[in-house]
């Protein structure tokens, strides 16, 4: 993570969203948009209809009859919006039935690339 934007050395980079003042390169930030992807319902952002994902869709289902669904909406979603990557595997686990929360866990590979990476986000 870089603190100061006159550091910036990436093509690729943004804001952090959980440091205020960071900024995330390269791989963070690829990992970072996955995050954001994954988390925004689709449709939800009024210039861009098509960016987000249809996970919301499901996190009011029961885990086993959801899961499926859940791990297409994520290839779905990713495969859109990511081009930067390719989606290996995804795995969907409960983080707290009461409450709906769940972790989503992404196996993926930049584009070209053989070195696998895997991406956690909680919902």
């Amino acid at each position: 993570m870089t603190q100061d934007v006159h550091d910036i050395t990436a093509t690729d980079w943004q804001p952090a969203l959980h440091d205020h003042g960071a900024i995330v390169e390269d791989l963070d930030d690829i990992e970072q948009c996955i995050a954001i992807i994954l988390a925004t319902p689709k449709g939800s952002v009024p210039h861009r209809p098509d960016f987000g994902s249809d996970i919301w869709r499901h996190l009011d289902k029961p885990i086993p009859d959801a899961t499926l669904k859940i791990r297409r909406a994520t290839i779905d979603a990713l495969r859109t919006n990511e081009p930067r990557i390719i989606v290996d595997a995804v795995d969907v686990a409960s983080q707290d039935a009461e409450q709906g929360r769940l972790t989503i866990r992404t196996s993926w590979r930049l584009a070209g690339s053989p070195a696998p990476r895997t991406s956690e986000v909680q919902l």
